[in-house]
C-alpha cells in the first residue's frame, strides 16, 4: 500500500485531534463548576452527564470504526467535526438536567467517532502496516491538548462565560477542525489482505510474525481498559493523593504538572529508540512504569512524588501509542477500525467510572489506594507477557 505524504497528514490529523480532545475530554475540568453554578445544579450532575458522554462513545466506537473501514476516515471525521460543533453549541444553550444530558450525549457520540481510535483507523486505512510512525506522530501533537485546551478554555470562560466558551469551541470545530479533516486524502477501495511478498517487504516491527491466539483480542481489551482506568484515575485524583501522602498543595500541583511533559517524552522515546523494537516489548516496559512508580512512592513517601509522576506519565504516553499499534500488529489493517472500536469499548467504560471508583478507594484507604492501581498495572503487564512476539509463521 502506497502511503500519502506522511508528515503533512500527521500534522493535520494531530491538530484536529488536539482540538477534539481540548474541547471535550478536558472541558469539564474548567467548566464543570461555572456550568453547575449557572444552571443551579450540583456539580455531580455535570460529571454524571460527562460519564453519559463517555458511555455513549463506547457504544458508538465500533460502528464508527466499521464506517472508516468501509469509506475511509475523511467522511467520518468530517461528519464528526459537525457533530462536535452541534454538541458544543447545544451545551451552550442548556437550561436544565434533561438538555444537559442530551447535549453531552451528542458530544459523546462525536467522541466515539472522532478521538484517537478514529484517527488511528483513518491512518491505517491509508497506510496499512506502515502506520506506526504516523500514529506516534499524532499522539505527539495531541499530547499538548490539555496544555492548549485548559488555558484557552479559561480565557474564553473569563471573557464570555461558560456558554460563550462552548460556542467558541463549536465555531473552532467548523472553522478549523472541519477543513483539517476535509483535507485528509480520500481512501481507495477497501484494502485486501496483505500478500506474503508485501509482508516480507514491510517493517518487521509492524507485521505479525505469529498467528494471533484466539484470546489475543480479549487480552488487549483488558490491557487497554486497565491502563486507561489508571490513567483517568490519576488525572482526576493525583493532587489529592499527593496531599494525602503528606505533600503540600503547591507541591502536589507542581508534581502533577510533570505528568504531561513526561507523556510527551515517552512518546518521543517511542518515536526514536523504541520504534526499533516490537511494539509489544515497548508496551511491556510502559505497563511496568506505573507499578514501579507506586513502589517508589510507598517506600520513600512524598519525596518520590516527582519520580512517580515521571514514570507514570512516560508509561502512559507509550501505552497511548500501543492502543493503536498492537491491534495492527496482531490482526493487520483489514477490518482495523471496527476491531479497534470493539476492543476500546471496555476502556471507555473503565474511563467513565474511574474517577468515582478510585475516589471511593481514596476515601477509604488514602494514599494506600495506590496499591490498587499498582496491582492493576501489574495485571496488565501479565496479560502483555502472555502475548507472543514470535512463533510459527501463519500459512500462506
Amino acid at each position: 500500500m502506497t502511503a500519502p505524504r506522511t508528515w503533512p497528514l500527521v500534522l493535520r490529523l494531530g491538530t484536529a485531534q488536539t482540538l477534539a480532545w481540548g474541547s471535550t475530554y478536558y472541558l469539564p475540568a474548567l467548566l464543570a463548576k461555572p456550568m453547575a453554578d449557572g444552571l443551579g445544579l450540583p456539580i455531580s450532575q455535570i460529571w454524571i452527564a460527562f460519564t453519559v458522554a463517555l458511555l455513549a462513545s463506547a457504544v458508538l466506537g465500533p460502528f464508527a470504526g466499521r464506517a472508516i473501514d468501509r469509506w475511509g476516515g475523511r467522511p467520518v471525521l468530517m461528519g464528526t467535526s459537525v457533530l462536535f460543533a452541534l454538541g458544543l453549541a447545544s451545551l451552550s444553550q442548556v437550561q436544565g438536567t434533561t438538555s444537559l444530558m442530551l447535549a453531552w450525549l451528542l458530544i459523546g457520540m462525536a467522541m466515539g467517532s472522532g478521538l484517537y481510535e478514529a484517527a488511528f483507523a483513518a491512518l491505517v486505512r491509508l497506510q496499512g502496516t506502515q502506520a506506526r510512525a504516523s500514529i506516534t506522530g499524532i499522539t505527539l501533537i495531541a499530547g499538548f491538548a490539555s496544555t492548549v485546551g485548559w488555558p484557552l478554555t479559561g480565557l474564553l470562560e473569563s471573557a464570555f462565560g461558560w456558554r460563550g466558551a462552548c460556542l467558541a469551541w463549536a465555531g473552532l470545530h467548523l472553522l478549523v477542525g472541519l477543513p483539517l479533516n476535509a483535507s485528509i486524502p480520500r481512501a481507495t477501495a477497501s484494502p485486501e489482505p496483505p500478500q506474503p511478498q508485501d509482508l516480507a517487504a514491510s517493517d518487521a516491527a509492524a507485521v505479525p510474525v505469529a498467528p494471533p491466539h484466539r484470546f489475543t483480542a480479549w487480552a488487549l481489551a483488558y490491557v487497554f481498559a486497565a491502563t486507561w482506568f489508571i490513567s483517568t484515575a490519576m488525572a482526576a485524583h493525583l493532587p489529592q493523593l499527593l496531599v494525602a501522602s503528606g505533600a503540600t498543595l503547591a507541591g502536589a500541583v507542581a508534581i502533577g504538572a510533570l505528568v504531561g511533559p513526561a507523556q510527551v517524552a515517552g512518546r518521543m522515546l517511542e518515536f526514536g529508540f523504541l520504534r526499533r523494537l516490537h511494539p509489544l516489548l515497548s508496551a511491556r516496559c510502559a505497563a511496568l512504569a506505573h507499578p514501579v512508580g507506586v513502589v517508589c512512592w510507598m517506600v520513600f513517601g512524598p519525596v518520590a512524588g516527582p519520580a512517580f509522576a515521571l514514570l507514570h506519565g512516560a508509561g502512559n504516553g507509550i501505552l497511548t501509542i500501543a492502543k493503536g499499534t498492537l491491534p495492527l500488529v496482531y490482526f493487520g489493517p483489514v477490518g482495523y477500525g471496527q476491531r479497534q472500536g470493539i476492543m476500546m469499548a471496555p476502556s471507555r467504560v473503565a474511563q467513565a467510572f474511574a474517577p468515582l471508583l478510585f475516589g471511593l478507594c481514596i476515601e477509604r484507604w488514602g494514599s494506600g489506594a495506590l496499591w490498587i492501581s499498582g496491582a492493576l498495572g501489574l495485571s496488565a503487564l501479565a496479560a502483555l507477557l502472555w502475548l507472543r512476539t514470535s512463533g510459527p509463521k501463519p500459512p500462506h
